[in-house]
Parts: C-alpha cells; sequence; structure tokens
C-alpha cells in the first residue's frame, strides 16, 4: 500500500455519515451499545440493514450471540450520547433511560429512527464484521431535531 491508514480514515472521513447507536444485550442479559456511523439499507423485501461492528468491541461479539440488536438513528442534540457509546468500557446504559424493544433489546428513549433487528447474515470485512439484520420493527419519532451527522471527523448538523 502507499498510504497508511490514518490517511486511509481521514479520506473516508470526507464520506458525512449519519451516527447511530447499535444495541443488543450480552451473554449474560445486560444491556451492552456502540456508536457506528457504518449504516446502511440493503434490501426492501425483505426489508434489511446493515451495520460494520469492530471485531475488537463487546458489543460485536454480544450480537453475535444475541442474533438481535436495535439500531437507533441519533439527532443533533445526541453527541453526548454518542460519545458514551463510543467510548470503552464502563457501563454506558448509566444513568440512560431505555426500555425493552423486540426481542429483548434495549431501545434508548430518544432517536429520530429506530430498526430493531435480527441477525440474518454477517460477513468478515477485516477488522470488522459486516452485519445485515432483517427489520422486525420500525419507529419514526416525529419531532422537529435535524439528524446527527460526521464529517472530517467532527460531529455536524444540518443548520
Amino acid at each position: 500500500m502507499s498510504f497508511t491508514s490514518r490517511e486511509f480514515r481521514n479520506l473516508c472521513g470526507e464520506f458525512m455519515t449519519g451516527v447511530t447507536v447499535v444495541t443488543t444485550r450480552d451473554e449474560k442479559g445486560k444491556p451492552t451499545g456502540l456508536t457506528a456511523n457504518s449504516f446502511a439499507s440493503v434490501s426492501l423485501d425483505p426489508p434489511m440493514v446493515l451495520v460494520c461492528v469492530d471485531k475488537g468491541l463487546n458489543s460485536h461479539q454480544a450480537i453475535l450471540d444475541n442474533k438481535n440488536f436495535a439500531i437507533h438513528i441519533l439527532n443533533e442534540s445526541q453527541q453526548d450520547v454518542s460519545n458514551r457509546f463510543a467510548r470503552s468500557g464502563n457501563d454506558k446504559f448509566a444513568g440512560i433511560n431505555y426500555t425493552n424493544g423486540e426481542n429483548n433489546v434495549p431501545v434508548l428513549e430518544e432517536y429520530n429512527a429506530l430498526f430493531e433487528c435480527r441477525l440474518a447474515h454477517s460477513y468478515e470485512g477485516g477488522d470488522h464484521t459486516i452485519f445485515v439484520g432483517i427489520v422486525d420493527k420500525i419507529t419514526n419519532k416525529p419531532n422537529d431535531k435535524k439528524p446527527l451527522g460526521y464529517f472530517r471527523g467532527k460531529y455536524i448538523t444540518s443548520s
């Protein structure tokens, strides 16, 4: 390669993405989650989405074990939530309001859109796994909050 991992990451940062939080439960039933910006729709019939998860994260194994997960599309007021779920360690759910959604996955109280999924496929993707989920339930929270975006290593909003 004629470029470094950092150069590659910086160039990928030229593509503006949305920000999501993916939640599931680990083998002991404890809520776990991560921030992800590698999210896309895959299929309308059946309804499917994908998210790419770093193999080194605890949530990675939890998704493989649980086979159910929720993807929350965050809004402009949720930078703190994104930061919380992007950090490793600690109880990311401490002080966070959530309920139990489809298949007992944790669902955050606030979001712009929600996809509750069951794992259909997982594919090797270098240091990540590409998880493809069949969407069992969708929820749109009508509000006037714009989506939270990420561009060039920083949060952005459309305001």
